[in-house]
């Protein structure tokens, strides 16, 4: 295994940096599709590393990766870190709990320190939207964001469509064009579905989006999804089925009748299942509220739940994003100051 580009499928995307110039992954919006596919091609060394019994390379070797979250995370946190270590490089975790923030600190000073420490890349988490954004503006170093506020989660939509990719060329299909991903429930607050509406219509595939009136962005047709506010109908049909949870932490107010009536509406059970494709597959990113907007049989389902294999290609992918955004910084072949393009 080397720390080297592979070299890029014939016309897929351009070689070296420029099939992903860009100093930070802030977002999937405004990414070419070519540098999406570049990410899920590179992250495949990295799916077959990691179902090997020695697991460990050197390619970060030296390298110092901060992780800071100024929000709770289980999956993001474990898979930056998992991945950093496994790349080989010293990791640090910050927690907002025990942060200077909570005495006061603004973010910007906080930036300032963290650039000060001398990091190599930086992953930060934030309730607010476009605090990540924010912080990369204030450092030297490569920024990941694993979350912000109700804007992005780039990398759990790029893990999504490695899971996903991979389920489809198990069954003999190799790419998006054409199939079509129902995702429902809290679209309003659901920083995941925003990045996995825009990273799946990029890919080619058609994404219908279905949630409570209360829980329907506006205008969500200017991302290139189709709203629906039944369920049933969004199902119609569907080869994806992306189940979201209630984000009842982002919630100001009353946008539900009640957990049992959401259920009864746009709860995924055994017998709305089947109104989508014979052969629909079922996603989640976590964390799950079994009996609220999924049942037990369905999101354990073996040849049809992918929720196990988004956690796998979750430690793959960010791999492959930690890799590629310090190449610059390593000095890797291909990946010099001609290729800049600052994010």
């Amino acid at each position: 295994m080397t720390s080297s580009a592979k070299a890029p499928a014939a016309g897929r995307y351009p070689a070296g940096g420029l099939a992903f110039p860009h100093r930070d992954l802030l977002g999937i919006g405004g990414l070419e599709t070519h540098e999406l596919l570049f990410l899920l091609d590179e992250a495949e060394q990295w799916v077959e590393l990691n179902r090997r019994s020695s697991k460990h390379v050197d390619v970060l070797s030296g390298l110092t990766l901060i992780n800071a979250f100024f929000e709770n995370s289980t999956r993001t946190l474990l898979s930056f870190e998992i991945a950093g270590k496994r790349l080989g490089a010293d990791v640090v975790n910050m927690h907002a709990a025990t942060s200077s923030l909570k005495k006061g600190e603004t973010l910007i000073d906080t930036a300032v320190t963290l650039n000060a420490m001398r990091a190599d890349a930086i992953v930060i988490r934030h309730a607010s939207s476009g605090a990540v954004a924010l912080i990369a503006d204030k450092v030297d170093c490569p920024v990941l964001n694993a979350g912000d506020g109700q804007h992005e989660h780039p990398t759990q939509a790029l893990l999504d469509a490695l899971a996903l990719r991979h389920a489809l060329r198990a069954r003999g299909q190799d790419e998006f064009a054409g199939l079509c991903v129902t995702i429902c429930g809290d679209i309003l607050h659901s920083r995941v579905a925003r990045s996995n509406i825009l990273c799946l219509t990029a890919l080619g595939a058609r994404v219908r989006v279905c949630a409570p009136p209360a829980l329907m962005p506006a205008a969500i047709e200017a991302l290139g999804a189709e709203p629906f506010h039944d369920f049933d109908a969004a199902l119609c049909g569907a080869d994806v089925v992306m189940m979201l949870r209630l984000q009842n932490e982002r919630m100001d107010g009353q946008f539900i009748p009640s957990p049992r009536e959401y259920h009864r509406l746009y709860g995924l059970t055994s017998t709305r299942l089947a109104r989508a494709a014979p052969d629909a597959l079922v996603m989640h990113p976590g964390p799950m509220n079994r009996g609220v907007e999924i049942d037990s049989d369905v999101a354990d389902r073996a040849g049809t739940s992918l929720i196990v294999n988004q956690v796998e290609m979750g430690v793959a992918i960010r791999m492959a994003c930690l890799d590629v955004l310090t190449r610059r910084g390593r000095g890797v072949a291909g990946w010099g100051d001609e290729a800049k393009q600052w994010v």
